[in-house]
């Protein structure tokens, strides 16, 4: 079973507590709301689960967390940097996007909150990671 939580300010913001998916979401500076669209709906349909069954088929709940540290470089020195990470005012509502397509599409949907210090848990049901760039 997957658990999964984002905390903000000591208050859990946004959980799940059955089979389902964490998705941490990273924007970067050519991603556009037709991305996000896509992104959503192959997040729904991916067959990842259990028996090879996606979200869609099973119901299963999302919970979608803002991840800018996803982009950072690390080629040079010892301090990453950010600057394939979009900007804020550019990334929060492309995260917006996804949620809103994924509820469109029937997803339940949890979610963190854009630009917040979150501390997100994770019990993760077997070492699963898939990176979807689109």
């Amino acid at each position: 079973m997957t658990k999964a939580s984002v905390t903000v300010d000591g208050q859990v913001i946004g959980a799940i507590d059955e089979p389902g998916l964490l998705v941490l979401v990273g924007v970067t500076h050519d991603d556009t709301t037709e991305k996000a669209r896509k992104l959503a709906a192959k997040l729904w349909g991916m067959r990842i689960l259990d028996g090879e069954k996606s979200c869609s088929d099973v119901n299963a709940p999302l919970l979608v967390v803002s991840q800018f540290t996803l982009y950072a470089d690390t080629a040079k020195g010892r301090r990453p940097s950010w600057g394939k990470a979009a900007p804020g005012p550019v990334a929060e509502p492309l995260v917006a996007a996804v949620i809103d397509e994924l509820r469109s599409l029937g997803a339940r949907v949890e979610a963190g909150k854009f630009g917040a210090e979150m501390k997100v848990a994770l019990v993760n049901d077997g070492p699963f990671t898939i990176i979807v760039d689109l």
